[in-house]
């Protein structure tokens, strides 16, 4: 009596999952053929044609006032 409803329910979940699998593919057919056919879009590095400009400040007319050196100030 074990060993038949052992059969029952290992042939029941055999089933279900076998359906399962097969109801998958139909459902998703289309998608898994798309993207087994897609071909990627080739990436090419981009190149960037820069000009770099580095802006001077203006030259100051007022005389710059330069600190003191600690040793001069130490002593």
């Amino acid at each position: 009596m074990f060993a038949m409803i052992a059969a029952t329910l290992f042939s029941a979940a055999f089933l279900l999952a076998v359906s399962t699998i097969v109801w998958m593919f139909a459902l998703y057919r289309d998608k898994m053929v798309a993207a087994l056919l897609f071909e990627p879009i080739p990436q090419h590095a981009p190149v960037y044609h820069m000009r770099v400009r580095r802006l001077r400040a203006p030259k100051s007319t007022r005389p710059v006032d330069l600190p003191m050196p600690r040793a001069i100030l130490a002593a």
